[in-house]
C-alpha cells in the first residue's frame, strides 16, 4: 500500500468523523427544543458510512470512507403534558426531540478519538516519509 493510499484512507475517515461530529452538535443543540405538533419537531440525525474499496488494477491498494447519507432517527418523540408551555397544542401537549443526550456525548467522544487516531496515522506517515528521504541522503 502506498503512502498516497494511506493518506487517502485517513483523510476520508477524518472527513467522515467531521460529519459525525457535526450531526452530534446539531442533535445536542436541538435537544431541548419544543414544538406543538409532531411534524415540526426536530428529529435526531445520524450519518451512514460505507467503506468504498478501490476498483480496477489498484483494487488491493485500499479505499476510502464515504458518507452515504445523514438520516433521521426513527425513535419516537417525547410527548409531555405542559399546558402552561406557550408551544403546547390544544390538549396541552408539547413534543420534544428524540435526542438521547448521553448517547450523543458518547458518540461525540468516539468520533473525536477516531479523528485523533487518523491525525496520528498521518503524523506517523509523515515521519516515515521523512525517514525515507534521509535514507536517500546517505
Amino acid at each position: 500500500m502506498s503512502f498516497k493510499d494511506i493518506s487517502q484512507i485517513a483523510g476520508s475517515a477524518m472527513a467522515a468523523q467531521t460529519v459525525r461530529l457535526n450531526t452530534v452538535a446539531s442533535n445536542l443543540a436541538n435537544a431541548d427544543s419544543v414544538s406543538g405538533n409532531e411534524n415540526d419537531t426536530y428529529r435526531a440525525r445520524k450519518p451512514v458510512f460505507a467503506a468504498v474499496m478501490n476498483e480496477g488494477p489498484n483494487a488491493d491498494s485500499g479505499g476510502r470512507v464515504q458518507v452515504l447519507d445523514v438520516v433521521e432517527s426513527a425513535e419516537p418523540l417525547r410527548k409531555v403534558y405542559e399546558p402552561d408551555n406557550p408551544m403546547a397544542n390544544a390538549d396541552g401537549i408539547v413534543f420534544y426531540p428524540n435526542v438521547n443526550q448521553v448517547a450523543e456525548m458518547t458518540d461525540m467522544m468516539s468520533a473525536s478519538r477516531a479523528f485523533e487516531t487518523n491525525v496520528e496515522v498521518l503524523g506517523r506517515l509523515r515521519g516515515m516519509q521523512q525517514s525515507l528521504l534521509k535514507l536517500g541522503e546517505s
